[in-house]
């Protein structure tokens, strides 16, 4: 008879804790580690460690599987990268506590801010619950690839107290405050893991219309946070512009509201290529909190924030043209016909010429961050690279290079182009985010944004990397795993894992560290309703093992499902 239901053999191993890397077995038994050391016992199952990096499972505190959780036991893109607890619910944006009439509301909210086509959600969401509760109990009915936890969203909190009150912006009323507050510490008692609230005005419905909490004042974000300290538990999680010329302020109240609550708090930091150094500001200000005895974390990204532009994808350089416009519903194949015809080509160069005065029409303009994507994806390009620049050396429009890229390949070529994080060409900037100990690596929004961005390889991406590949500035792969495994854990208060120890849950991955590596994204029109979405998948995961089973060899599924719902904060 076996002594332990599974035994990785001798792998390096990094334990999540930031030390040393070191050569070890590790046990387990009934979903737990058993023993890591020199484990004399057999196991039912062995898989041969040697000269393979052991790591436990990564913890992911922001995806957007709100919607596909209810309908999908495979957290894909998330579990090709080797993460085994995903937290969802972040952004204020989410499908509980809902009422009857308002269900459309939130499919088109979520549409909007996460870019998740609606006629998925309004096929794949079966909506058996109207409580946050309820919709817990949904999640925990179904067997999963991982484990998930989930946040309550302050839109749809809003939208079910206020109604169509919210979505007008106007500001909730004492009572509704108090429903609130009540609504909020039952969800937590429920098991909701924290709170989610947005703040910015790039997160708007699919109509247009801003996010119901864009503007929620003071009295009902603290009625909440009061509200996570009635039931005792719950994080905070926040995205904000903090575009005043004063963001102190803005810092001032997050200050009245941790002090008057208790409650940990993340908020969402990135570069902004406008200013480039205003990210040191607002971490100075995530510092002042910590300072004052606050527990406040910045959630940042390894790699640019950007998006994927192309035929396939949701948008092209040539969206903003009227021409293009006019075919945009057709398919692919249509849309290829008829822009290789030469008149149609002259039409839209003419327009995409002309001033378009948005900040979306400027993104989509900004050809010297732009950049062919390639196979393997390069995320850290040189500016040489980029279309503007190459059209420069070229003596030609960089419209005309970019077009004829996009009919290329036969359409299925991504431009990709950073946003965020990318102002002086290179990824110092993640580095020092990354390394500043009041930061959590986050962002990945593994689930969302799915015709326009795939960054839920983000976990893989920070090993192969910052790991291995960097030339300039590598970091210690022991630290990097303890960031996205110990260090993301302990933040959403889940102390019973992230590290490979006796006693904690046997989450792991085995990696082929020498062969990790992202692959190049993919669309695939595989969601209900035949949405689409970029999936990207990972090479050199040797097996990904959740609760003991592994439900991941070599890439591929192995039917087992042991994820399930993680209720609250779990003990060490």
């Amino acid at each position: 008879m076996a002594d332990f239901d599974l035994v990785v053999r001798g792998g390096n191993l990094a334990d999540g804790t930031g030390a040393a890397i070191r050569e070890a077995d590790v046990a387990v038994k009934d979903g737990r580690i058993a023993a890591v050391g020199k484990v004399s016992g057999q196991g039912r199952e062995e898989i041969e460690g040697k000269g393979l990096l052991v790591t436990p499972g990564f913890v992911d505190i922001h995806t957007h599987y709100d919607g596909q959780a209810t309908w999908d036991s495979y957290l894909q893109p998330s579990s090709w990268h080797g993460v085994t607890t995903a937290v969802m619910g972040n952004c204020g944006v989410g499908f509980a506590p809902v009422k009857i009439e308002d269900r459309q509301r939130l499919i088109e909210l979520m549409e909007g801010v996460e870019d998740i086509p609606g006629a998925a959600l309004d096929e794949g969401l079966n909506w058996s619950w109207e409580s946050f509760g309820q919709y817990l109990d949904a999640l925990d009915a179904k067997p999963r690839d991982m484990d998930l936890g989930a946040q309550l969203p302050h839109g749809a909190l809003r939208v079910f107290v206020m109604g169509e009150r919210a979505a007008r912006l106007e500001e909730a009323t004492p009572e509704e405050v108090a429903q609130m507050r009540a609504l909020t510490a039952q969800a937590m008692r429920d098991g909701a893991l924290g709170f989610s609230t947005s703040r910015t005005l790039n997160h708007r419905t699919v109509k247009g219309d801003p996010t119901p909490s864009l503007r929620a004042s003071e009295e009902e974000l603290l009625g909440i946070a009061l509200g996570m300290k009635d039931a005792g538990r719950g994080v905070i999680e926040f995205i904000s512009d903090f575009n005043t010329p004063n963001p102190e302020s803005e810092f001032e109240m997050l200050d009245r509201l941790l002090t008057a609550s208790g409650r940990p708090f993340s908020v969402s930091l990135a570069q902004r290529h406008s200013r480039p150094d205003g990210w040191r500001r607002l971490l100075g200000l995530v510092e002042g909190l910590v300072a004052k005895g606050h527990s406040a974390k910045a959630q940042v990204a390894p790699r640019p924030i950007g998006v994927l532009q192309g035929l396939q994808a949701s948008r092209i350089p040539f969206s903003m043209c009227a021409a293009y416009k006019e075919i945009q519903h057709k398919s692919v194949e249509e849309r290829l016909a008829i822009m290789r015809d030469p008149a149609f080509r002259a039409r839209i160069l003419k327009e995409s010429s002309e001033p378009m005065r948005s900040e979306m029409a400027q993104r989509l303009t900004d050809f010297d961050r732009m950049f062919p994507l390639g196979d393997p994806p390069n995320y850290e390009p040189p500016q040489e690279t980029s279309f503007g620049a190459r059209a420069a050396r070229e003596g030609r429009d960089p419209r005309e290079l970019i077009y004829d890229y996009l009919i290329e390949g036969e359409g299925k070529n991504f431009i990709f182009a950073p946003f965020a994080n990318y102002a002086a060409y290179n990824l110092d900037c993640c580095s020092e985010m990354m390394q500043s100990p009041h930061t959590l690596i986050g962002l990945g929004d593994g689930g969302a944004h799915v015709g326009l961005i795939s960054d839920g390889s983000y976990p893989t991406y920070l090993l192969q990397h910052w790991g291995r590949d960097r030339k300039q500035g590598r970091l210690d792969v022991s630290w990097l795993v303890k960031r996205h495994t110990q260090d993301n854990a302990k933040a959403v208060g889940l102390g019973d894992r992230g590290v490979v120890a006796v006693g904690k849950k046997a989450d792991l991955n085995v990696i082929d560290f020498d062969r990790l590596r992202v692959e190049a994204p993919v669309m695939k029109w595989d969601l209900p309703a035949g949405g689409k979405r970029l999936l990207q998948r990972a090479t050199g995961y040797r097996a990904t093992i959740v609760s003991g089973q592994v439900t991941y060899r070599d890439g591929e599924a192995t039917g087992a499902l042991p994820g399930r719902l993680v209720r609250g904060a779990q003990a060490g």
